[in-house]
């Protein structure tokens, strides 16, 4: 009997989210139900779909909206000690302008409400991983590169 030669192969859990923001230059927090912090509007990537394509899909069941999802600004390879490997991308959404805002009607489901934060303050706002992610992201974005990240920290490459 052969062992199997992909078993030492990471399979990591893999999520993508979307970084919306307002005329303020704040961006989009969703308050979750079942979290006892702030996140970005996101999720787990389903069987067959890409990462862009989750995040719009989570966009929508959350948030009820179909704006059009931009650039990847940031990879992230964040294993988590409870839930193993993982790997998460987080996306452009852009300037959220009335014609969305207006329509937002966060999924009972999943989430209690919305509400918008400076990123200068987002270490208060959320845990400190999520934090490091939405800075980097941020400042990709304004730069218009794409960055790497390990546990949150920028790899310069």
């Amino acid at each position: 009997m052969t062992a199997d030669p992909t078993a030492n192969f990471a399979r990591p859990r893999v999520a993508a989210g979307v970084l919306f923001f307002d005329e303020h230059d704040r961006v989009l927090m969703v308050v979750p139900s079942y979290k006892d912090y702030l996140d970005i509007p996101g999720g787990y990537i389903e069987h067959g779909e890409t990462p862009r394509e989750a995040a719009a899909r989570e966009v929508r069941e959350e948030l009820g909206i179909a704006p059009p999802i931009g650039r990847l600004l940031v990879t992230d390879w964040a294993p988590n000690p409870k839930e193993g490997d993982k790997q998460l991308f987080i996306f452009d959404g852009g300037l959220l302008t009335h014609t969305y805002l207006d329509k937002i009607q966060p999924s009972p489901d999943e989430l209690t409400g919305y509400e918008f934060h400076d990123v200068n303050a987002i270490h208060e706002a959320t845990i400190p991983r999520l934090a490091r992610r939405i800075v980097h992201a941020t400042q990709a974005r304004t730069e218009g590169t794409t960055r790497y990240l390990e546990h949150g920290e920028h790899i310069p490459g």
